[in-house]
């Protein structure tokens, strides 16, 4: 049934295709006005797009896209030298848009010039879905990081598979994944001195030279696969929505990090501790009509303080239309509704993405400043 869907919602093709982008985009993206775009294409050392059929409008596709903001936004691209900045997207609690916020970043950051790997760690496979991905039907064990895991690769480099969005590349799941949270401690308890927390940290070392950024999307629990998740990164986000049980669970997910993470610091060589470059909580899933949104998300802001990222992501009919379409609001050519709601959803996202690029480009100046 979910091929069938799929198929009708891709039709003809089957298979998704990033949207083409305006002049007017273009521009935005880059942070000049329109008519510099037109004078920079009169020079021709820049794509120029083409002319819809009509004659009235030029349109450039996202590898073109991309090559104008790698020119424009030189200064926020990674510096010679330095590695990709590793994310994890995580919460022990499901529903809080955790996987859309784990695609809109890695979309977002490769619109703005960066190379991103996406990982998907959760056997359910809902980022890999995003990509256009089956993750019953078309993805394979070698096509995960179940090799990792299981011990059989000690690099994640023959997981990773292009995708339709130019600029990411992907690292699958399926349910088979599942697997893993028995194959980690097995192996810990058949070799003692192996460390189960950093498999996928050590299995991304052969990658972190090609990618600017990497995405972690993580099951909504705290298992063995999430806490390989989070060793393997530098920043961690963290998406909560404004309703109590929600606001409750975050409070244990940051609990149980600090547990764990003191009992895997001590099992490290002496003076070794995990340091995170930056952690933010993402207001997520913000709905205006619910009366009890306000006293929560100030309940949020009083506990986590400068944690939380100066922007909401609205819960609107965008969001969850093109959810129902294996979609996210980036992959809109046209969108069909209130143009009002959709911009109030796609400014949200531009800002969280923003925010974190912000992020990233600081821990790598951080970086460069210690080395």
């Amino acid at each position: 049934m979910v091929e069938q869907i799929r198929s009708r919602l891709l039709a003809p093709e089957a298979r998704k295709i990033s949207p083409l982008y305006s002049a007017s985009q273009i521009a935005t993206l880059c942070g000049v006005d329109k008519a510099h775009v037109n004078y920079r294409i009169s020079k021709g050392d820049l794509p120029s797009g083409k002319l819809t059929p009509t004659g009235g409008k030029r349109e450039f596709t996202l590898a073109e896209a991309r090559q104008w903001t790698r020119t424009y936004r030189m200064e926020k691209m990674r510096p010679a030298g330095q590695r990709a900045i590793c994310i994890a997207v995580a919460n022990f609690k499901g529903g809080v848009s955790k996987t859309t916020s784990a695609m809109i970043l890695a979309q977002g950051l490769s619109l703005r010039g960066h190379r991103v790997l996406a990982i998907d760690t959760d056997p359910q496979g809902s980022l890999t879905t995003l990509h256009g991905v089956l993750p019953e039907a078309e993805v394979t064990e070698e096509m995960t990081i179940s090799p990792l895991c299981h011990g059989t690769s000690g690099d994640i480099t023959p997981a990773i598979r292009s995708t339709y969005w130019d600029g990411i590349d992907l690292v699958a799941a399926a349910p088979f994944l599942f697997n893993a949270e028995f194959s980690l401690p097995a192996r810990q308890m058949n070799a003692p001195g192996s460390r189960f927390w950093d498999v996928l940290n050590q299995g991304l070392e052969p990658v972190r030279d090609l990618y600017d950024v990497i995405v972690i999307d993580t099951p909504p629990a705290l298992s063995y696969v999430t806490i390989n998740g989070l060793w393997a990164a530098d920043g961690i986000v963290v998406p909560v929505p404004p309703s109590g049980l929600d606001f409750a669970s975050s409070a244990q997910f940051w609990s149980l990090l600090a547990d764990l993470g003191g009992n895997l610091d001590s099992q490290e060589q002496a003076g070794v501790r995990k340091i995170f470059d930056f952690l933010h909580v993402l207001l997520s899933r913000v709905d205006q009509a619910d009366a009890a949104s306000p006293a929560v998300r100030q309940w949020i802001q009083a506990t986590y303080g400068e944690f939380v990222l100066p922007v909401e992501i609205p819960k609107t009919s965008v969001t969850s239309n093109k959810a129902a379409e294996f979609a996210t609001v980036y992959d809109v050519q046209k969108y069909d509704g209130s143009a009002k709601t959709y911009k109030r959803a796609v400014d949200a996202y531009d800002r969280f993405v923003d925010l974190i690029e912000e992020s990233v480009v600081e821990a790598w100046r951080a970086r460069r400043g210690a080395s």
